[in-house]
C-alpha cells in the first residue's frame, strides 16, 4: 500500500463476508473511520475505530482492538491480544483482554474488565496521530525502507482484505449508506439497503436489501439484489446470472442475457443486451476459425479425390 493511500476511501466488504445475527462477520481486520456508527456487532481479526465510532453491539477480536477516544460500545468488548481503549470510551457491558490493556482516563466500562497482562492507565495516542507520528519520524532519519515496511506488514498480517467503514458513516440492518464509493467481494451475505456514491458488486453474493447511487452501478454474476436498483446518472450493468427481485431505473443500462429483473428496467439513453457469444475471447475465437478452416480445406480435398476416381471404386465395363 503506498504511504500517501487512503484506506478508508471507500466501503469496502471482502469476499465472504456476512452479516449473522445482527453481527458483521469477517476473517480478516475492521476499520471503522471516526464519527461512524455501526447499530451492530463486529467479529474480525483486529478492530480499529476512529474518534467517536458508536457500535450498537459486541466487539469480539482475535488479535489486538484499539478504540479512540470517545467511542462508545454498547456491548462487551473481547479482545485476544492486546487492547487500547482512548480517553472517555463507554463500554456498557465487560471488558475482556488476554494480553495487555493501555487505557485512558475517564474510560467508563459498566460491567467492569480484566486483561492477563499489564494495565497501564494513561491516554493512548489516537491511532492516526500514533501512525503519523511514527511513520514521520522513521521518513526523517531516512528510513523509508522501514516505514514502508512496517505498512506492508500492517497490511498482510491478515491474508484476508479489510472491511473498511468510511468516515460519518452509518450502517446497520436497514441500510448501508456512506458518501464514498462501495465495493462488496465475492460470496457475501448482506443485509440492509447499499447508499453511495458508486457501487460494486461481486459475484455469488446476496443481498437484501437494495441499491441507489449517484454514479454507476455494478451486479457481478450470480448476485441477487432483493430490492431496486437504482442510479440518478450512472448506467447499470447486470452480468451473466445476475438477478434483482425489483426495479431496475438508470441513465444506462446493460445487461446480459441471462440476467433477470422482476420488476420494470428503465433507461433514459441507452439500453443494450450482451449475448454470451459475444463475449468469447480472442484467442478462442482465432482457434474456433482455424479449425473451421482446416475442416473445409478437408472436405474440399475429398470432394476432389471422390470426383477424378483416384480413390474412389474402380469403374465397370
Amino acid at each position: 500500500m503506498p504511504l500517501r493511500s487512503d484506506p478508508l476511501d471507500e466501503l469496502s466488504i471482502p469476499d465472504g463476508t456476512t452479516v449473522e445475527e445482527h453481527d458483521l462477520v469477517t476473517d480478516g481486520d475492521i476499520i471503522v473511520g471516526a464519527q461512524t456508527t455501526v447499530e451492530f456487532g463486529v467479529r474480525g481479526n483486529n478492530v480499529i475505530a476512529g474518534e467517536r465510532a458508536t457500535f450498537g453491539g459486541h466487539i469480539e477480536a482475535e488479535s489486538d482492538c484499539r478504540l479512540d477516544l470517545w467511542c462508545d460500545v454498547n456491548g462487551d468488548v473481547l479482545v485476544g491480544q492486546d487492547a487500547y481503549l482512548g480517553e472517555r470510551v463507554h463500554v456498557t457491558g465487560q471488558l475482556m483482554v488476554s494480553g495487555d490493556l493501555d487505557i485512558g482516563d475517564d474510560v467508563q466500562i459498566d460491567e467492569g474488565f480484566e486483561a492477563n497482562g499489564w494495565i497501564v492507565i494513561r491516554n493512548p495516542m489516537p491511532t492516526v496521530v500514533f501512525l503519523f507520528v511514527y511513520l514521520s519520524q522513521l521518513l526523517r532519519l531516512g528510513e523509508e525502507e522501514t516505514a514502508q515496511g512496517i505498512i506492508d506488514e500492517m497490511v498482510d498480517e491478515s491474508e484476508a482484505e479489510p472491511v473498511t467503514i468510511p468516515r460519518s458513516g452509518h450502517v446497520s440492518d436497514d441500510a448501508w449508506r456512506v458518501s464514498t464509493p462501495a465495493t462488496v467481494g465475492d460470496d457475501c451475505r448482506l443485509h440492509g439497503n447499499i447508499r453511495a456514491e458508486e457501487i460494486t458488486v461481486g459475484a455469488g453474493n446476496e443481498v437484501f436489501g437494495s441499491l441507489r447511487a449517484r454514479g454507476d452501478i455494478v451486479v457481478g454474476e450470480r448476485t441477487r439484489i432483493h430490492g431496486d436498483v437504482t442510479t440518478r446518472s450512472g448506467t447499470v450493468v447486470l452480468e451473466d446470472g445476475a438477478e434483482v427481485l425489483g426495479d431496475v431505473s438508470c441513465t444506462d443500462l446493460e445487461f446480459h442475457e441471462n440476467a433477470t429483473a422482476d420488476g420494470t428496467m428503465r433507461a433514459r439513453g441507452e439500453m443494450t443486451m450482451v449475448r454470451a457469444d459475444t463475449r468469447k475471447s480472442t484467442d478462442e475465437e482465432g482457434s474456433k476459425s482455424e479449425n473451421t478452416d482446416e475442416d473445409a480445406s478437408e472436405a474440399v480435398e475429398t470432394t476432389h479425390r471422390d470426383r477424378s476416381g483416384s480413390d474412389g471404386p474402380a469403374p465397370q465395363a
